[in-house]
């Protein structure tokens, strides 16, 4: 099982160094979060907070995902980089596959895709993208991302999308994966059929629970026994013992996302079946310390955490 780090909402200026003691430090990856514009008056439903209200401050820094990725793959030489959940049927689609297969090239094919359907409805209005066709759009763009990075002349008719033969390069050379994210009967179909799933943070039993839920989707799309497929997941309540993240390896999880620097508390659940609507309305959040601070300060967590855990792990 691998670790990797959440650089969400950290002062943009200390990214690239973050990525440097990351990968010294023996974590596997960086996951980066994805929003480009923030609404004065927004009146979207956040699906992860009991209010409905979004979770944030505007003034919350949320970089470029593939600008940050391609600059800390340039001051990195292992470490791979994630975006979750990167908010495709937002963007169009020729567009996503530039950025991304450009960022593949440049790392090395040390990038993976992870995607979702998005939920905040001002942004995909801003960004001239319907938001009701948003589910349906996202499957047609998976589809049009894995015909543009064949290279060569490619064409597509779709219900949402239709385009006569194009080619783009530069273009990976080999498949950058793709990880479907969310926890909703669509999104956990979905990941079913692509090569990883991301979750949300979870107490340990609530991500028993929905990986009992992939797993089914999993056997009904017929990838059940792919032995490379990912599974990602954050913790709720650490810090935990090697046994509980032994016990999330048993299970399938191939990835952890972490954030030493933060002071992590929350509510624990002891129920074997979580109360999936309290999750929807957020009532499992993570609650945490302040993101901003000396970046020695990351640096003294990080580095205890890996070898707390990443080397006896």
């Amino acid at each position: 099982m691998e670790f990797w780090q959440n650089v969400c909402f950290i002062e943009t200026d200390q990214l690239l160094e973050i990525a440097r003691i990351t990968e010294d430090a023996g974590f596997a990856g960086i996951m980066v979060s994805d929003h480009v514009v923030h609404p004065e008056v927004a009146e979207s439903h956040y699906p992860y907070a009991p209010d409905g209200r979004i979770g944030w401050e505007a003034w919350r820094p949320w970089p470029d995902p593939w600008v940050v990725i391609a600059a800390m793959a340039a001051v990195t030489s292992r470490l791979r980089f994630m975006t979750t959940t990167y908010v495709a049927p937002a963007r169009n689609p020729f567009v996503t596959a530039k950025a991304v297969g450009t960022a593949a090239v440049l790392s090395g094919n040390r990038v993976v895709l992870g995607l979702g359907a998005g939920w905040f409805k001002e942004e995909f209005e801003l960004l001239g993208q319907e938001f009701a066709s948003r589910g349906k759009r996202l499957d047609e763009i998976i589809e049009i991302l894995r015909l543009l990075w064949q290279g060569g002349m490619v064409e597509y008719a779709g219900e949402h999308y239709k385009f006569g033969r194009v080619q783009m390069n530069p273009v990976p050379d080999r498949p950058v994966p793709l990880y479907g994210a969310g926890h909703s009967a669509p999104a956990l179909r979905r990941a079913a059929r692509l090569d990883g799933w991301i979750g949300n943070a979870y107490t340990p039993d609530d991500a028993e629970y929905f990986i009992g839920l992939l797993n089914k989707a999993r056997e009904a799309a017929g990838t059940r026994d792919r032995p490379d497929y990912g599974i990602v997941i954050a913790l709720q309540s650490p810090p935990f013992g090697l046994d509980v993240y032994r016990r999330m390896e048993d299970v399938g999880v191939t990835t952890i996302l972490c954030t030493p620097w933060l002071i992590a508390g929350g509510a624990q659940k002891s129920d074997a079946e979580p109360d999936v609507a309290a999750i929807d309305r957020g009532q499992h959040r993570v609650e945490h310390a302040e993101y901003e601070g000396p970046i020695e300060d990351k640096r003294r967590a990080i580095e205890e955490f890996a070898e707390r855990v990443i080397a006896r792990m």
